[in-house]
């Protein structure tokens, strides 16, 4: 077994957010790694934890606090037993130690500002799978992570939701 490497997870709970989840799950974790799912709230969103690690991001916190319910409540994320059940997984099956780790702002930013923060060696992101004009318009925050952030960064893509 070589060295146990720390693996960013963007976590937002869609349909591919959840998919690259299950890539790095199947693909890249190995026994002893260290996962760290990172959500990124708006910087609007208003909730308990937001005035006191708004400029820092939340303490990384362990799987079994992130299981609870209060958790979820107190940074305004969704509990998701899918996700759940995968973090579940890797930790009994491969003992992989997860935690999660919630931050405020732009998630193209915050993201990359993750990477620093938390060392990590690589990080998997899910894509929405815009066309080429949305993602002229809105932006696309896995292009500008993988341009910006200072790791490896696996996007993994959904299905387009437009045609160029």
């Amino acid at each position: 077994m070589g060295k146990a490497h720390t693996i960013g997870i963007g976590m937002d709970y869609s349909p591919n957010s959840k998919s690259a989840l299950r890539w790095a799950a199947d693909n890249l974790v190995d026994a002893g790694d260290r996962l760290i799912l990172i959500h990124v709230q708006p910087p609007t969103a208003d909730h308990t934890r937001k005035q006191l690690f708004e400029d820092t991001g939340s303490p990384l916190v362990p799987l079994e606090e992130f299981r609870e319910i209060n958790f979820s409540r107190q940074y305004g994320l969704t509990s998701d037993a899918e996700v759940l059940d995968i973090l579940d997984t890797l930790s009994r099956t491969k003992g992989v130690k997860v935690v999660a780790k919630v931050y405020w702002g732009d998630p193209r930013e915050k993201l990359c500002d993750a990477v620093e923060d938390l060392k990590l060696d690589t990080l998997v992101v899910g894509s929405r799978g815009l066309g080429v004009l949305k993602r002229v318009l809105i932006g696309s925050v896995s292009n500008y992570v993988v341009t910006n952030a200072s790791c490896p960064v696996t996007v993994v893509k959904g299905t387009p939701v437009s045609k160029p």
